[in-house]
């Protein structure tokens, strides 16, 4: 699995043309916020144990340390933005947007201020390029005018696919491994759950994914690990075994794979 530590340091934007010869190596997760804009064609994601078709003139606010994976059956062309929780902040005082956009969002923008999207898009895109000192001021000012397109123009939306049957069943095995990671669950019995094999069901998981079923159950153990360091006076061995972890050692061993540092070193580095 691929999971991006490292912090950004500002706002960055990137476009790129993908087809179904594009392979996403990893579902994954980073540490900033992600505005994904879909300029051309169709995809799907696979985000929050749901699937999501995403179409041309869809804009996806992705918050932090939230796992998502995108597949591409045609040619599509993304915009992407990456900006940090802090740039939120700066964007209006009076708006709480870190808190509005602490879960997933999902809009289609009306046609009437698209071309205004993918100006500014363009922009932003086009200043990355520039050594001028200013750019990260204007790249903020960019992100502010996108967000209020989003609120003026932004019509939510709920892109859920018309899954076929063995789509449900890795959905129905997604959503059974977030209700009980902090269990002693094993891939037999999330299989169990669906009437397929674990061998079947593990591969048909990665497939469809992009994560073998017993990572995602990592995945989510140490997702909530992590939220219980930061709000908890919990000892590790505790948390680690709150999540289901039975071995406290292999925890920290997967915790600092993840993250970066070890639970100790990322709870000081936190407070």
């Amino acid at each position: 699995m691929r999971i991006t530590n490292q912090q950004i340091n500002r706002i960055y934007a990137e476009k790129n043309q993908r087809d179904a010869s594009f392979f996403m190596s990893s579902h994954h997760f980073h540490p900033y916020y992600e505005l994904y804009y879909l300029n051309h064609g169709t995809c799907r994601f696979f985000i929050n144990n749901t699937f999501y078709t995403v179409e041309e003139g869809d804009l996806i606010v992705i918050p932090k340390h939230l796992f998502h994976y995108t597949k591409y059956s045609r040619p599509c062309t993304r915009t992407a933005v990456f900006f940090r929780a802090e740039d939120l902040k700066q964007i209006d005082p009076a708006i709480d947007f870190a808190h509005t956009y602490d879960e997933l969002r999902i809009y289609h923008m009306q046609d009437a201020s698209r071309s205004r999207i993918e100006e500014v898009l363009e922009h932003m895109l086009s200043i990355m390029r520039s050594e001028d000192a200013d750019v990260p001021i204007i790249l903020l000012v960019q992100l502010q005018e996108l967000f209020l397109l989003i609120k003026r123009y932004g019509c939510p939306c709920d892109h859920m696919e018309q899954l076929h049957t063995n789509d449900q069943e890795i959905v129905h095995a997604a959503q059974f491994i977030s209700a009980h990671y902090a269990e002693h669950i094993t891939t037999k019995d999330i299989a169990a759950t669906t009437g397929f094999t674990p061998n079947y069901l593990s591969a048909k998981f990665h497939d469809t994914a992009g994560i073998c079923m017993h990572e995602y159950l990592v995945f989510v153990r140490l997702h909530h690990a992590e939220s219980m360091l930061l709000s908890s006076d919990l000892s590790i061995t505790e948390i680690a075994l709150q999540c289901g972890f039975s071995d406290s050692n292999y925890f920290k061993d997967a915790f600092k794979k993840m993250y970066g540092a070890s639970p100790r070193n990322y709870r000081k580095k936190s407070t």
